[in-house]
Order: C-alpha cells, then sequence, then structure tokens
C-alpha cells in the first residue's frame, strides 16, 4: 500500500478537489474522465496496492487515463502491447550476444517490460491483455497477486517488486481476435468501466484538445457522437465507429475542411462496410 499517496488522495477527496487533481496537464491533452468517480476511484485503488483493469471501448480513453495516473504518481510506465504472439520473452526479457571491453564475446541479458517496472517500482501498463493467448499470461500471475514476485526463466533469479510497483491493464470487450479472460487472472483486478465521453465533458474535451473553435459546430460535434452511439447500441454500427479519438480527429480537420468530408475521412472510411460507412455519412448530414 501507497500510504501516502492513499492519504493525499483521501485528502483531496475531502476537500473536494478530484478528478480535476488528477488531470494530466502535459500538451494540453489531459485526461477529463466521463464521471467524476472513475479517475478517483482507480488512484485509490492503485495506492491501495490494487492491480487495475481499464475496461470499454476502443477509443474511449483507457490509455490516457493510465498515462494520467502514471503522472499523478510520478512513476515512469513501462507498456507490454498484446497480441498472440506474445511470449515470455517480450514480457520478461531476453538473452543476446555482447562484447566486453578487450572484445570476448558475452551471453547478455536484456530485461522486458515486466521485470523493469518490478525492480524499479514503477508502473507496468498491459495493453489489449485479452488478445493474448490464454496460455501466455499466467507465467505473472505470481507479479499480480500479494506475492509481487516472479523467478525469471532467463536468468533463474527471483525477481522482488520494489515498493510502488504497479499494474495496469486494458481490455477491449468482443472484438475479434480477443479472448475471453482467464477467471484467475481477471480476480487479480479490480475492475473499471471507461465509458465514452458524453454531453458537457465531451465539449470540454474537443474544445480543448481539438483544432476547433467553433462553438456551433462543437456542439454539433457532439451531438455526432450521441447519434452514433445509439446507433451503436442498436446493433447498426460497430463499437469503433464511436471512437472518442476518431471524433477529435474530424473535429481537427473541420477547422480546414467541410464538417461532412472531416467525418468521412476520419470516422466513416474507416469502417469496412460500405452500408455502415453511409449510415455514418448520413448521420453527418443531418446535422452538418
Amino acid at each position: 500500500m501507497d500510504q501516502q499517496n492513499l492519504e493525499r488522495l483521501l485528502q483531496l477527496a475531502r476537500e473536494g478537489r478530484f478528478p480535476e487533481s488528477l488531470q494530466a496537464k502535459s500538451g494540453g491533452n489531459g485526461y477529463i474522465p466521463p464521471d467524476e468517480a472513475l479517475a478517483f476511484d482507480a488512484a485509490l485503488a492503485m495506492a491501495m496496492g490494487k492491480n487495475v483493469l481499464l475496461q470499454g471501448p476502443t477509443g474511449s480513453g483507457k490509455t490516457k487515463l493510465a498515462e494520467t495516473l502514471g503522472q499523478w504518481f510520478g512513476k515512469r510506465m513501462h507498456a507490454v502491447n498484446c497480441s498472440v504472439d506474445l511470449d515470455a520473452e517480450a514480457l520478461l526479457g531476453f538473452k543476446t550476444l555482447g562484447q566486453t571491453a578487450q572484445g570476448a564475446t558475452t551471453v547478455e541479458y536484456v530485461p522486458g517490460p515486466v521485470v523493469k517496472a518490478m525492480t524499479a517500482g514503477e508502473l507496468l501498463y498491459i495493453d489489449e491483455v485479452n488478445m493474448a493467448k490464454p496460455e501466455t499470461l499466467p507465467i505473472i500471475n505470481g507479479v499480480l497477486d500479494y506475492r509481487r514476485r516472479l523467478t525469471n526463466p532467463f536468468t533463474g533469479d527471483v525477481v522482488e517488486a520494489k515498493p510502488g510497483f504497479g499494474v495496469i491493464a486494458a481490455v477491449n470487450i468482443g472484438y475479434v481476435g480477443t479472448v475471453p479472460l482467464n477467471e484467475a487472472l481477471k480476480n487479480r483486478f479490480v475492475v473499471m468501466e471507461v465509458p465514452y465521453l458524453q454531453g458537457a465533458a465531451l465539449q470540454k474535451l474537443i474544445r480543448e484538445q481539438s483544432k476547433l473553435q467553433d462553438e456551433s459546430l462543437i456542439s454539433r460535434f457532439v451531438q455526432l457522437s450521441a447519434d452514433l452511439l445509439e446507433q451503436i447500441r442498436m446493433g447498426q454500427l460497430p463499437d469503433e465507429a464511436g471512437s472518442i479519438r476518431a471524433l477529435v480527429d474530424a473535429c481537427d480537420l473541420a477547422a480546414y475542411l467541410p464538417p461532412n468530408r472531416a467525418v468521412r475521412r476520419a470516422i466513416a472510411d474507416k469502417l469496412e462496410d460500405e452500408r455502415e460507412r453511409a449510415a455514418v455519412v448520413n448521420i453527418a448530414e443531418t446535422l452538418f
């Protein structure tokens, strides 16, 4: 447990100063939570030594939230990007040939992100954790429970996590190439749902993080997002049509292009199905 940060969070809560205090300020791209509790709850869980699983659709801001938590705790983040090809070397490191100053050949161990985060007492971020093969991630089960240690198969050493070490993972549910999380793995996390921003929070994000400054157009892009999400709920569009990342791209383009064209480039043309692309274009045409 990070007692100092836990007390800091509880004090902020008593003063009513969250989640603004948890927003990253670098580059004008700070995280804006969809509700006041999300960023605070995630930070509180981490300060208590819990592993945090961020669960939500693509483009909802899971990585941005993870980066913000890292900044708030003052921790460097070591990332693992999961895929079906993920193996022990990608997690723990590998051996390679090197040379001494005298030119002799040596075998050197290069630590991977899990070992780096553990030995430095920093954060491990496991992105798209349900893209990995089910048999791969159990090798770090000991890292994710109370033991906070593992036996490194490449060196034979027992690696103990230093104080301050924490784990954040992100998952997209139901996407092509994903698999259900092993229950033993999922039970090692506290789960935080990260939905798409809507309403005033989305308007604030567009105003602060896109090049679009026309308030009338910003309002219509917020409505576009709401209309797209409604079509997603009805099963007419895939989740990626509601990506906030794509919406901000469209707003950026709309600062210089006609809005309908911006929506086509940033949102509609990313979709595979022609009917879905036409649906997005039709929704945009009703607004712009």
